[in-house]
């Protein structure tokens, strides 16, 4: 009995499998299919933030600041962490900054799937906030313009890193269209050559764009050593130096997860004419929890 459920359920999973394939690859197959089958679901709604759109929207109006100035920027480095962890950092980056009618996330692979440098080809992507549209017309001119990136669902499916800003992004601009790229790095001049075709598309198509690098900072050690070592990441955020960066990470063991979304987006900045950056928050866990042995690092940071 339990082999012929056990049979029953990959047969399943095969015919899904199959009429997803037919669905989104057959050119004969109706165009509206097509376009229903790419909506993204979220998936970690529930976990590292609210499934209910009420109670969702209340949560984050709790981490942002009222009434404070706001300034178009060109990148911001912001953490993924579970709202209750990193909401507040994420929150007072988010208030500080206009959001526009484009927004490229960059995100670390923590699953390990998908293409080395994945970016998801067009659709949409579902929160309980609602849907928000890819820019495919960034996402066309991109990957013609970058042979490193590969149009791929799988890098995306599961990873948290890019899902939990985007209702941070809808709850500012609900007519925000995004662009998704997710980056296991195989070189640093893989990174730089990203930033630098990145930068090209969006001065050429969508001058005001926002380019968001998702990533937490030092994870699981005591606050002291978080707070020394994230100290030494930031600076060198702050400075620019995308190299220095990504060498004093590499060197000093600093758990920064997305270190690659982060020279990413500096030198996209940078060649987009960014001149500086700017601290706005940062906090650890065990700011939250009060465990302050095994904390994780969040830092929220303005390029512009």
């Amino acid at each position: 009995m339990e082999f012929d459920c056990f049979r029953t359920s990959c047969y399943t999973v095969f015919l899904c499998n199959i009429l997803y394939w037919y669905m989104t690859t057959c050119s004969v197959f109706p165009a509206c299919f097509k376009r229903v089958m790419i909506i993204r679901q979220p998936a970690v709604a529930g976990s590292f933030y609210s499934d209910n759109p009420t109670q969702l929207q209340s949560d984050i109006e709790g981490f942002v600041v009222r009434d404070c100035d706001k300034q178009p920027v060109l990148g911001v480095i912001s953490p993924h962490a579970g709202y209750i962890y990193s909401g507040r950092v994420a929150g007072n980056l988010y208030s500080r900054i206009t959001i526009p009618d484009t927004v490229v996330i960059l995100a670390p692979n923590h699953t390990g799937y998908g293409a080395p440098y994945s970016i998801w080809p067009g659709g949409q992507w579902r929160t309980p906030l609602g849907d928000v549209t890819i820019d495919e017309v960034v996402v066309e001119e991109l990957t013609d313009a970058c042979s490193l990136l590969e149009k791929d669902r799988a890098a995306h499916l599961y990873e948290h890193a890019a899902e939990v800003q985007i209702p941070f992004i809808q709850y500012f601009n609900p007519r925000s269209e995004i662009v998704v790229i997710v980056l296991s790095a195989r070189s640093v001049e893989d990174l730089k050559n990203i930033g630098k075709k990145l930068s090209q598309v969006l001065q050429k198509l969508r001058p005001h764009a926002l380019v968001v690098a998702s990533s937490d900072m030092t994870h699981h050690e005591s606050q002291a050593s978080a707070n020394r070592k994230d100290k030494i990441a930031i600076g060198e955020v702050l400075a620019m130096n995308e190299d220095a960066l990504y060498s004093k990470v590499r060197e000093m063991n600093i758990t920064m997860c997305g270190i690659y979304p982060a020279v990413t987006m500096l030198v996209c900045s940078k060649e987009r004419g960014a001149k500086r950056a700017e601290l706005v928050r940062y906090e650890t866990s065990g700011d939250i929890t009060g465990d302050y042995d095994h904390v994780v690092g969040y830092a929220g940071i303005i390029v512009r």
